[in-house]
C-alpha cells in the first residue's frame, strides 16, 4: 500500500513539473529607443520570477516566461526606472516593438568607471572618456595599443631589446597610469605596461578612460588617471558562436597565416538562459618581427639593426555568471602564454646565442552585486593575478650541432609575482540629495626570483568613504577620502579628493576636481638586484611613495541634442604637482652602483579641446591638445636659462561614415604628435645646457569594413599610412635601462595593409 501511494505521489509530482514546463514558453521581441534605433545592453526581467535577459546590439531579445498575461520589466542604466509593460505568453510568441524613453545617444554613454553605479556621461562628477565597440571593431585592432594610439593625450614607447612597449598619459609615464580589468588592477613585473597589450582585445565591450588622479578609489599608481577595460558579458541570444581571422603585413614584411607579418585568429562561444551565462574564448597572436637580421648575420651585424622581435601570444577566456533582478555574480578567467625571441648574431666561435622571454599570466576575478533595494546595495570583488616571466638563454655551435644553457647572471631565470585583491563598496541614497559610499580594499602582493632579494611580501590594508551631495539642483558635489596602512613602506595617512560639477544651463556643464595621488614603490624598485657586465642595480628597501597634487577643470557643451544631429565639445585643463619622485641615482656607498632614490619633482599641464559631431551615418571626433612637461633643470643653476614647461602640440580626428547602400562603413583614425622639445646638459660643456628634440610624427590608420551577409563581414585597410617608423631625436642620451644613447627612436615598423574576416552567429 505504501508502495502504491508512495508511486501515485511520484507520478503526480512529475505530471505537475511536467505541465509546469510546458506552461513556460519563450518570448522573442525587439526594443528600440526614442529616436528609433536598436536598445542594446538593456536588462529584462519578468515580474514575479526569477528570469531575465537582455537586449543585443540589434535590440533583441529573448526571455522564458509563464504562459498567460505576465508583465515584463525594462531597466535601464541612464534613467535607473523601471519600464513595466503587459505581455501574453504564448508558444513562439512574438512581440510587438516596444520603444523606450531614452534616446540611442544617452545609452551609449553610459560609464560605470569611479561611478556609484551606471550612468549617463552627462551625469558624472568625473570626466569620462570611452571608446566603444564599433570602434575597436572598425578599427580592426589586435592590441589595446593600437586603439589608444591615435587618442589625444597618450604616446606609446618601444623597447626593442625586451620587445615590449609601455604607454604615456597626459605627460605622465606608465607607471603614473592605473590599468584595470572590469575594475581588476592588472600587475606588471616593473614600471612597463607590458599587461596593456596581453590582453584578448576580441573579449573588449569598451575602454573608458578617466584622466586625474583617482588614488582614494583605485589606490596606487592611478596618478595620471585610470585605463579600464571592460569585456564583454551577456549576449542577448540564447547560444552564439563567433570568430575572427585577420592577416596584416609588416611594412613590406609578410608570409601567409605564418612567418612574417601579423596573424591573428579567435573563437569564442556565448550562452545564456534564464539568468545563467556563459562564454569562452580562445585566440592566437602571432608577429613574425620586423627586420629581423638573418641567421647568417655576425653579431656585429645584428647589433647594428634596429629590428623588432618576434611575439607568440596564445589567450584564453572564459566567464560564468548568474544574474536574477536583485544579485548578480559572475567569475571570470583570463590566460595569456606570450614568447618573445632574441636571436643574436654568429660569433667569431661559430656561435649563436639566444634569448627567449616567456611570460605566463593568469587573471581571475569574482564580482558580485545585491540590490536590497531601491537605496541600499553591496559590491564585492575579488581578484588574483598570477604572473611569471621567464628568461632562457641559449648558445647553439654550428661546429658541433650542440645546443646548450648559458651561464651569465640573468640568462637564467623565472621571476614570479602574484597579487591578491578585495575590495567591497556599500552604497547607499539617503535621500535625492545625498548618497554615501564606504568601502574597504585589501591588497597583498608578492615577488620571488634569481635577482629580487628573498621572497617579500606587501600587505595593504585601505578604508575609503565619498559622499554625493546636491545641495542645490544645478550642484553635485563628491568629496572623498582614503585611509592607508602599508606592511613595508611610509604610505600617506590621508589621500583626500573633492570634485563637483555644476550645471551652468541645460548645455552647458562645469566639472573641477582637486585630487591627492600617491604612487606606492613597486616590488621590483623595493628588492631588484642585478649585477653583470655591463648592469649595476641595486633595489631600495627605503623608498616612500610617490605624491602628487592634482588640479583639472573641463567645461562640456552639448549644443544640440536631436535625433538625428548631436554636437558635443569639451574644453579641458589640468595640472599635477609630483613629490618624492622615484628616480635612478648613485648609490651613496659605492657611486659604480646605480640605485632608486627620492629624489625628484615633477610637474605636467595642459589642456584639450574636443568636439564631437554626429550626423546620420556620420561620426565625426576632432580635436588639439596642448602638453607641457616641466623640465626638471630649472631646479638648478640653468633655471634662468631653461622654461620651467617644454609643450608638445596633438591635434588628432577619429572620422566614421556608415554606407548603409552597400552595408559598409569607411572609419579613418587620424593623429599628428609635434615634437617633443627637452633641456639637457651638454655634454662637451657642463656649464650649459642644449635644446634637444624628438620629432614629430603623423599616424594614421584607414579602415574599410563591408558586411556580406548577416554571418560575416570583411574588413580591409592600412595602418599607419604614412610609413612611420623611427622619430628623429637630437637628445645625447635617451634615458631608459635599454636605451642606445641618442639617434632615432624607434616607433613602428611602417605601414601595414589588413585583411580580415569576422564571423557571428546567433540563435536566439
Amino acid at each position: 500500500m505504501k508502495n502504491t501511494l508512495l508511486l501515485a505521489l511520484t507520478f503526480i509530482l512529475g505530471l505537475n513539473f511536467a505541465l509546469a514546463q510546458e506552461q513556460t514558453v519563450k518570448l522573442h521581441g525587439k526594443i528600440l529607443t526614442a529616436d528609433g534605433l536598436p536598445a542594446w545592453g538593456l536588462s529584462l526581467s519578468i515580474k514575479n520570477t526569477k528570469n531575465v535577459a537582455y537586449t543585443d546590439r540589434e535590440g533583441v531579445f529573448a526571455i522564458s516566461a509563464p504562459a498567460g498575461n505576465s508583465v515584463l520589466v525594462i531597466k535601464s542604466s541612464v534613467s535607473h526606472q523601471e519600464q513595466e509593460v503587459a505581455v501574453e505568453a504564448a508558444v513562439d510568441k512574438v512581440l510587438a516593438t516596444i520603444t523606450i524613453k531614452e534616446k540611442s545617444y544617452e545609452l551609449n554613454e553610459v560609464v560605470v568607471t569611479g561611478q556609484y553605479e551606471p550612468q549617463s556621461m552627462k551625469n558624472a562628477v568625473y570626466k569620462v572618456r570611452t571608446i566603444n565597440a564599433e570602434k575597436i571593431k572598425l578599427r580592426a585592432a589586435t592590441n589595446i595599443q593600437q586603439i589608444l594610439n591615435t587618442e589625444f593625450g597618450f604616446r606609446f614607447s618601444n623597447d626593442l631589446t625586451l620587445g615590449v612597449s609601455n604607454v604615456e598619459m597626459m605627460g605622465m609615464s606608465g607607471r603614473n597610469v592605473k590599468i584595470l580589468l572590469d575594475g581588476v588592477p592588472l600587475v606588471d613585473r616593473s614600471d612597463l605596461k607590458e599587461a596593456l597589450n596581453q590582453i584578448d582585445i576580441n573579449t573588449v565591450e569598451r575602454i573608458e578612460i578617466v584622466e586625474g588622479p583617482m588614488s582614494v578609489v583605485y589606490g596606487t599608481d592611478a596618478l595620471a588617471g585610470v585605463i579600464n577595460i571592460i569585456t564583454k558579458g551577456k549576449s542577448g541570444a540564447r547560444f552564439g558562436v563567433s570568430a575572427r581571422i585577420q592577416e596584416e603585413t609588416a611594412g613590406n614584411e609578410y608570409e601567409a597565416f605564418n612567418g612574417k607579418g601579423n596573424h591573428n585568429k579567435n573563437v569564442s562561444v556565448n550562452w545564456q538562459n534564464n539568468g545563467w551565462s556563459a562564454m569562452a574564448g580562445f585566440s592566437n597572436n602571432t608577429f613574425g618581427g620586423w627586420n629581423v637580421p638573418s641567421k647568417t648575420a655576425t653579431r656585429d651585424e645584428v647589433n647594428a639593426i634596429q629590428f623588432w622581435k618576434p611575439k607568440d601570444q596564445y589567450l584564453a577566456n572564459a566567464r560564468v555568471g548568474y544574474t536574477n533582478a536583485k544579485f548578480n555574480i559572475w567569475y571570470r578567467a583570463d590566460f595569456v602564454n606570450e614568447d618573445i625571441t632574441s636571436r643574436g648574431g654568429i660569433n667569431p666561435n661559430y656561435t649563436v646565442v639566444t634569448q627567449t622571454y616567456t611570460t605566463d599570466r593568469l587573471n581571475n576575478q569574482l564580482h558580485a552585486n545585491w540590490n536590497f533595494n531601491k537605496k541600499l546595495s553591496l559590491t564585492m570583488v575579488g581578484g588574483y593575478t598570477n604572473l611569471q616571466r621567464k628568461t632562457k638563454t641559449t648558445q647553439y655551435n654550428f661546429a658541433t650541432g650542440a645546443e646548450s644553457l648559458t651561464t651569465g647572471a640573468g640568462e637564467q631565470d623565472v621571476a614570479k609575482f602574484n597579487a591578491t585583491l578585495f575590495r567591497a563598496t556599500l552604497q547607499y541614497r539617503i535621500s535625492d540629495l545625498i548618497a554615501v559610499q564606504p568601502g574597504v580594499e585589501i591588497n597583498r602582493e608578492g615577488a620571488s626570483g634569481q635577482r629580487i632579494k628573498g621572497d617579500p611580501v606587501i600587505n595593504d590594508y585601505a578604508f575609503f568613504a565619498s559622499a554625493e551631495i546636491k545641495p542645490l539642483t544645478v550642484l553635485k558635489l563628491r568629496p572623498a577620502v582614503r585611509l592607508i596602512k602599508n606592511s613595508v613602506y611610509d604610505a600617506p595617512a590621508a589621500v583626500p579628493s573633492l570634485n563637483a560639477m555644476l550645471n551652468l544651463t541645460q548645455q552647458l556643464d562645469l566639472r573641477v576636481g582637486y585630487g591627492r595621488g600617491f604612487r606606492a614603490p613597486a616590488l621590483r624598485e623595493l628588492y631588484f638586484d642585478f649585477f653583470d657586465a655591463s648592469h649595476s642595480i641595486m633595489g631600495n628597501e627605503n623608498l616612500k611613495a610617490e605624491k602628487s597634487n592634482s588640479f583639472d577643470a573641463s567645461l562640456t557643451w552639448s549644443a544640440i541634442r536631436k535625433s538625428n544631429l548631436q554636437f558635443t565639445t569639451t574644453l579641458a585643463g589640468f595640472y599635477n604637482h609630483f613629490y618624492d619622485r622615484i628616480e635612478y641615482g648613485q648609490y651613496e656607498n659605492d657611486p659604480t652602483v646605480t640605485t632608486l632614490i627620492n629624489i625628484s619633482k615633477y610637474k605636467t599641464t595642459g589642456f584639450s579641446l574636443d568636439n564631437t559631431f554626429n550626423y546620420r551615418d556620420l561620426q565625426l571626433n576632432l580635436g588639439f591638445s596642448y602638453i607641457g612637461r616641466y623640465n626638471e633643470l630649472t631646479q638648478g643653476s640653468f633655471g634662468d636659462e631653461v622654461p620651467q614647461f617644454s609643450w608638445t602640440p596633438e591635434f588628432f580626428s577619429n572620422v566614421i561614415y556608415t554606407l548603409p547602400k552597400i552595408k559598409g562603413s569607411v572609419s579613418l583614425a587620424f593623429k599628428h604628435t609635434g615634437s617633443r622639445p627637452s633641456y639637457q646638459i651638454n655634454s662637451a660643456n657642463p656649464n650649459e645646457v642644449r635644446l634637444a628634440k624628438v620629432g614629430s610624427f603623423t599616424w594614421t590608420d584607414l579602415m574599410i569594413n563591408k558586411t556580406i551577409n548577416k554571418y560575416l563581414m570583411l574588413n580591409a585597410g592600412v595602418k599607419n599610412l604614412f610609413d612611420i617608423t623611427t622619430l628623429t631625436n637630437t637628445a645625447t642620451a635617451s634615458g631608459g635601462a635599454h636605451s642606445s644613447g641618442g639617434g632615432v627612436v624607434p616607433y613602428s615598423y611602417g605601414r601595414s595593409y589588413v585583411l580580415g574576416l569576422a564571423f557571428n552567429w546567433d540563435k536566439y
